[in-house]
């Protein structure tokens, strides 16, 4: 006996990511599927979809960050019970969109007694019943090990780039902010053909104390400091400052993810950055956002994706091979 079968896709997002979901799907022409989800007096999350999901491809968005009403921890409990009522109303196939990862920094043993996180969530969205992981920038390539099947790792460059080359600056230097970020600064000066600099921590003396200094040529030129994510904002915002003291003439700071936690955003506000280009990878509450500050999309690389992984085509071809660093 032969059954033809349809694949049906299937798009639900949880609170944190409810309007950057609803940019994916305009992107990809389809509908938010409706889910009703609630906290029960005592904080418990409660999840229930709307309509039938039975063997679908389900797509559960949602971001690890804080939002207006919840915390990151809520965020990510809040997506396991999602993948966990996914898994038990019968979907085929379950892929974790999380935009932003949380715990990523937690990616290794530092010294003794710590956890490594970052693979601890990734065992518990695995055990939920999650068949695939999808996200941008991770902070570290080895987290897509962490996770027991297919990883997509998608990175905002080409948005990023786009704004940069329409900035139309001359004389531009890329910025590495350590050294730990050189590789993926080197990425943006061949794309950009830019000069590369580095900020780079000198010791001083035979106690250890070091002090930073800038090596390349950053005089009278547009600085752009590429990262991952600005947290607190002391270590660009610090970098920002020894640029314009070596003679920069702008500085402007380019990060995928804002997670702009406590002093950040008036660190930044008063620092020698000119301007800050970020991503949607995180909900930008009112008080994230400020006058410096430029956001550009990554719904249309996350929907060029999830439709790359609904038809089975390939997902590193959208970026040619780049985003596998």
């Amino acid at each position: 006996m032969k059954q033809q079968t349809n694949k049906e896709l299937r798009i639900v997002a949880g609170r944190s990511s409810d309007a950057f979901a609803a940019s994916v799907c305009a992107e990809l022409g389809v509908q938010l599927d409706k889910t009703d989800i609630e906290n029960f007096a005592n904080g418990e999350v409660h999840v229930r979809y709307a309509h039938s999901i039975r063997g679908c491809d389900a797509f559960i968005i949602g971001t690890h960050a804080e939002w207006e009403g919840g915390s990151i921890n809520d965020a990510i409990v809040e997506q396991l019970v999602m993948v966990d009522a996914a898994k038990r109303a019968s979907a085929k196939r379950i892929t974790v969109v999380a935009p932003f990862y949380g715990y990523a920094r937690q990616d290794r043993k530092a010294s003794g007694r710590e956890p490594i996180s970052a693979r601890l969530l990734a065992d518990m969205f695995r055990a939920a019943g999650a068949t695939r992981l999808l996200s941008v920038d991770l902070h570290s390539g080895q987290i897509q090990g962490f996770f027991d099947g297919p990883v997509d790792h998608l990175t905002a460059m080409p948005v990023l780039l786009e704004f940069l080359q329409s900035l139309e600056a001359d004389d531009l230097v890329i910025v590495s902010p350590d050294a730990g970020r050189v590789k993926v600064a080197e990425r943006y000066t061949n794309l950009l053909h830019a000069d590369l600099a580095i900020v780079h921590k000198r010791r001083e003396n035979s106690n250890e104390v070091s002090a930073k200094v800038i090596v390349g040529d950053v005089d009278g030129r547009t600085c752009v400091i590429v990262d991952d994510m600005i947290d607190t904002g002391g270590t660009i915002v610090a970098a920002a400052e020894l640029l314009a003291a070596n003679g920069a003439s702008r500085v402007i700071a380019a990060t995928t993810h804002a997670v702009f936690s406590g002093p950040a955003v008036e660190r930044l506000r008063n620092s020698a950055i000119d301007m800050v280009v970020c991503t949607d990878t995180l909900p930008l509450t009112k008080r994230k956002l400020f006058e410096k500050l430029q956001v550009v999309s990554v719904a249309p690389i996350v929907a060029q994706a999830i439709s790359a992984v609904f038809e089975d085509t390939s997902v590193s071809e959208i970026f040619g091979g780049e985003n596998l660093v």
